[in-house]
């Protein structure tokens, strides 16, 4: 492990709207110093997570529908390399390394810096959580899904699988209660949260339904504690659907019950928006643009029995659902399993080759194998 704990300073410059921020910086760091400003950037949904692991494999977040990718919102970055030079890259320096780095995860180098477009964000932003019981979760999903696919871009919309979380706002009887929530934040005004909010409610009359102001840090934070608190122990496994289709419902809504963990959750990302509007090779982000939906299967638990038990759980309901999905690739920041064939076919062969020639030219030796790694060519 190399500790960049200690890199930890962000420079916002906000009449260029940027932020160069250390490497060693996480969500929190960053969403501080920007939201001084009013300025944001797509930044994960944890806060305590580190930016380097999030950003070089790619960077999903709630700003994905309205401004893409975290990658595609990297102007520049300070690289270590194997050799031990230091060097910048960015579109017009090292442009093959800076294609790499903006997917291709921690193989080319140890990047010490990231420098981030920004955009108007906040501070104040709306969320509303809505919740569906485990004998609606198959129609909530396909609700959340429908909604997802056609929201405006000031706007962003996650279809969690879930248990209840015991927070005020929840009726006490449903605690613990597994079941499906959509998670709808509006970045405009009050009125058009609501007027987005207000047909899915009537479509399907939640068992609950809580929407609030708050600030665009508080949204970053939610998921800090539970069900993503520092020393829970976690598997995760991923998979893209060209299209998440009605039958791959099904079989979440048949093997979500089998869980043991109650902090094991299904979040379904769907690539609508500015995320879809970048060209498959224009990164080195491991899927294809074309993909409707991401899903990822977190394991999560607190010892390691529950975890086992999840783990089997979590692989089973994979193998039921891959026949549905596009490949056997996933999005590498969810792949616990990083074995070659997996990593070749998450970001596909023409992509896989190509970052491999980059390799052998910044990391012949392989220095960076510790990953979902890329052996030079």
């Amino acid at each position: 492990m190399v500790d960049l704990s200690e890199i930890r300073h962000v420079t916002v410059d906000p009449a260029a709207r940027r932020a160069r921020c250390g490497g060693g910086c996480t969500w929190a760091d960053v969403d501080a110093a920007t939201q001084q400003h009013g300025l944001a950037v797509t930044g994960g949904m944890v806060s305590h997570t580190g930016i380097g692991g999030l950003t070089l494999g790619g960077g999903v977040g709630w700003l994905m529908h309205r401004h893409g990718l975290v990658v595609d919102n990297l102007v520049a970055a300070e690289v270590v390399l194997a050799d031990g030079r230091i060097v910048r890259t960015s579109a017009e320096r090292l442009p093959d390394l800076f294609w790499a780095v903006r997917g291709g995860g921690g193989n080319f180098g140890v990047v010490t810096e990231f420098e981030y477009r920004l955009h108007p964000v906040g501070p104040e932003v709306h969320l509303a959580f809505l919740f569906w019981p485990q004998d609606q979760m198959e129609a909530a999903l396909k609700l959340s899904r429908d909604t997802a696919r056609r929201l405006p871009p000031d706007s962003a919309g996650i279809p969690f699988a879930l248990n209840a979380p015991p927070a005020p706002f929840v009726p006490e009887e449903l605690h613990g209660a597994l079941g499906c929530a959509f998670l709808v934040a509006g970045f405009g005004t009050a009125e058009e949260h609501a007027a987005l909010v207000e047909p899915i409610v009537q479509a399907l009359p939640p068992a609950v339904r809580f929407v609030t102001p708050m600030p665009y840090t508080a949204l970053q934070q939610m998921f800090d504690e539970a069900p993503f608190a520092w020393g829970v122990q976690a598997y995760t496994r991923g998979l893209y659907f060209d299209r998440f289709s009605d039958d791959a419902i099904s079989v979440l809504a048949e093997h979500l019950p089998r869980k043991s963990s109650p902090l094991t959750a299904v979040p379904m990302f769907l690539f609508t928006g500015a995320c879809a509007e970048v060209g498959d090779d224009d990164t080195a982000f491991g899927g294809s643009r074309s993909a409707e939906c991401m899903l990822v299967i977190d394991v999560i638990a607190t010892d390691a029995e529950t975890l086992a038990a999840d783990r089997t759980w979590a692989r089973t309901m994979w193998d039921a659902l891959r026949p549905l999905a596009t490949n056997t690739g996933s999005y590498v920041n969810a792949l616990a399993e990083q074995d070659d064939d997996r990593i070749r076919d998450s970001y596909g062969r023409g992509k896989y080759e190509r970052l491999a020639e980059i390799k052998a030219i910044y990391d012949p030796g392989n220095l960076f194998h510790r990953n979902a790694n890329i052996k030079p060519a």
